[in-house]
């Protein structure tokens, strides 16, 4: 503030503090503040904050993302990667998992094909277009698995030149209208020397009653007679000791009760013959016609396919 009796002279020798504080805080519209070289403008637009990258925000969504990612991928192979063939199941999924599928053909009383359907409806199978189970032979080639009924033998039909056994049919029509173009669980074990699996497989069906209870395929065949338990020295699979136990119950059940193929069964075995001994009759059989100098018997390499 100016005083009345101040002078100009007394003003420019002692100038006023509050005056400077505007000047220092409120610079002239002429004056402009050092702006940095164009050298060190570019090099800060271009440098990388990886301090920015540790941040928490950046840090937890990169991990869900990443984590939900490998998740996917993981719960995909082992639940619904879809297997081609038997040969494409994974050793790991032996005892532990099921596939299931629609049965597309049944090639004998105690096998079938299935066209692996990994989650069913749930997973577009069925509805989807690009999840159609196909129909034609030609679309089929090499896209199903070849599944073995577990704990069983069923009467053979004729196969490489031998001739057809007593109640084959009966076992095969049985099969083929309990089975074809139904869904099925099948319960993997192993995968045999004909590059089938074997496993026990399990249907629900709307005619049976109760309805829709889950049904076993092994045990319905061996109840009814259409089967034998398997009594081959190797390679025989239940699923284990209770299922083993279980399926010679049925048996017995049938034979006491003449079911199927045990209505001429005698005690003393004559005129009657098991899927096994009748395999065994005709390997004998075979064996002798090459050793006699006939040649190479019609089935040699594929006798036992379809056991």
């Amino acid at each position: 503030m100016r005083w009345p009796w101040s002078s100009d002279l007394q003003d420019k020798s002692h100038p006023n503090p509050d005056n400077d504080k505007q000047q220092h805080h409120f610079p002239t519209p002429w004056s402009s503040p050092s702006s940095p070289s164009p050298r060190n403008w570019n090099t800060s637009l271009n440098a990388t904050d990886w301090a920015a990258f540790t941040e928490t925000r950046t840090l937890v969504p990169t991990l869900i993302l990443t984590g939900s990612i490998l998740a996917i991928v993981r719960i995909h192979r082992r639940y619904f990667r879809r297997f081609p063939d038997a040969t494409s199941i994974s050793p790991w999924f032996f005892r532990r998992r099921s596939i299931y599928g629609q049965v597309t053909s049944v090639g004998d009383g105690d096998n079938f094909r299935l066209y692996h359907t990994p989650g069913g409806k749930l997973t577009g199978w069925g509805w989807l277009p690009w999840k159609k189970v196909p129909t034609l032979k030609k679309e089929l080639r090499d896209k199903t698995v070849h599944v073995r009924l577990a704990g069983i033998d069923a009467p053979e039909l004729a196969h490489f030149g031998r001739p057809e056994q007593p109640f084959a049919r009966d076992a095969h029509t049985w099969l083929t209208s309990y089975l074809l173009h139904r869904k099925v669980h099948a319960h993997v074990h192993r995968q045999d020397q004909y590059q089938r699996v074997v496993a026990n497989v399990y249907v629900r069906r709307a005619l049976d009653f109760p309805p829709f209870r889950k049904r076993d395929v092994s045990y319905e065949m061996l109840k009814r007679g259409l089967a034998t338990v398997y009594e081959a020295k190797f390679g025989a699979e239940f699923g284990g000791e209770t299922m083993e136990n279980k399926y010679r119950k049925a048996e017995w059940w049938a034979k006491w009760r003449k079911k199927g193929l045990w209505v001429d069964f005698s005690e003393d075995g004559k005129d009657w013959e098991s899927p096994r001994d009748y395999k065994t009759r005709m390997a004998a059989a075979e064996t002798t016609h090459e050793e006699n100098g006939h040649g190479k018997g019609k089935g040699k390499g594929k006798e036992e396919k379809k056991r």
